[in-house]
């Protein structure tokens, strides 16, 4: 009896020391050490990838925004701000309050096929407004200017980036609202412009909130002179 007593009680100490080794390295020199290595290689991602506009974190380079006009009494959908570059569609996702255009709980796709009824309203009603928001006086957009991001949301529904293709159709619009010449406008898509990664991988792409954080500092610029 003694002797399995024993026994039990060495293995138990045995397991609990294990635990609380384990629970030392995995729980706290682990995190601590990789963490450590983190902040020290690529701090700005390790935290986020944040960006900042005059002192302010104003959201990430990996989450899309919206750039809408706040809601009107009695009106259910925002309508866009037309003064920003507006990022992609997220349709089928929700909204919270601290972003509303995408849900940051979950991400996901729509979910719909290419045949069905809702998705080519989406498509469509997307299509329509894209023109009607970017035509101005003497520049119309056509239908068959569209790209293919300007109506569809990615897969994740978060997507921060749109095509430079959908940037440039945006470029008239921005710059009228802002009153800036267009050619600035353009050039600072262009700036904003990030190539394939490694020259193959990916498309070219322009980081939406990047591309509007520099816009308000362009502004900013032209109305102090």
């Amino acid at each position: 009896m003694n002797t399995s007593l024993t026994s039990a009680a060495r293995l138990f100490t045995a397991g609990l020391r294990a635990l609380l080794v384990l629970t030392v390295v995995t729980g706290i020199v682990y995190p601590l050490v990789v963490t450590g290595i983190a902040q020290g290689l690529f701090p700005g991602k390790a935290n986020g990838s944040e960006i900042e506009a005059d002192g302010k974190v104003v959201g990430s380079s990996l989450i899309g925004q919206s750039y809408n006009l706040p809601l009107k009494k009695g009106q259910e959908t925002p309508e866009p701000d037309l003064k920003w570059f507006q990022g992609r569609p997220a349709n089928g996702l929700g909204t919270n309050t601290v972003n509303t255009q995408y849900e940051l709980i979950l991400s996901g796709a729509t979910n719909r096929s290419a045949d069905n009824p809702e998705l080519l309203r989406w498509v469509k009603d997307a299509k329509a407004a894209v023109v009607k928001d970017n035509s101005v006086p003497g520049h119309p957009v056509r239908p068959e200017d569209v790209p293919a991001d300007a109506v569809t949301s990615s897969g994740s529904g978060l997507d921060p980036d749109i095509s430079p293709e959908y940037a440039g159709l945006q470029a008239r619009r921005v710059a009228e609202r802002n009153g800036l010449p267009v050619a600035r406008i353009r050039t600072l898509v262009d700036e904003h412009t990030t190539p394939r990664t490694l020259g193959f991988i990916g498309e070219p792409r322009v980081n939406v909130l990047e591309l509007n954080v520099a816009l308000r500092e362009l502004v900013a610029r032209t109305a102090g002179h």
